[in-house]
């Protein structure tokens, strides 16, 4: 998997980095396929806000966040693509599965 972090008037440090990838190893976790991981990491008056891009085999997933401190709108933004790629594996892996009609249903 493939970091691009990027900042808006706002200087990307090390330690805002290694924060960066390592709150979105979750998302990894939950999904094999991650190809590459874009962060824009901006700050405009009093709100931080952080916004990413995972692009997986055939899809791609998106969200932003915004809060007081660049911290914490990294952890929600950790959070909002983790429920996005759970539900996209849930989708794929639990795909019709328990609609198949027995033959006990059929004719008793």
């Amino acid at each position: 998997m493939r970091f691009d972090i990027s900042g808006h008037q706002v200087e990307v440090t090390a330690a805002l980095r290694q924060y960066v990838e390592s709150k979105l190893e979750r998302p990894a976790r939950h999904f094999d396929h991650l190809l590459t991981v874009h962060v824009i990491l901006s700050v405009e008056k009093l709100e931080h806000k952080a916004e990413a891009t995972i692009n997986v085999s055939g899809r791609s997933f998106h969200a932003e966040s915004v809060a007081e401190s660049m911290y914490a709108a990294i952890d929600l933004l950790a959070d909002k693509l983790d429920r996005q790629i759970l539900k996209h594996k849930e989708k794929i892996t639990d795909h019709h599965r328990g609609e198949a009609i027995s033959h006990d249903d059929v004719v008793g």
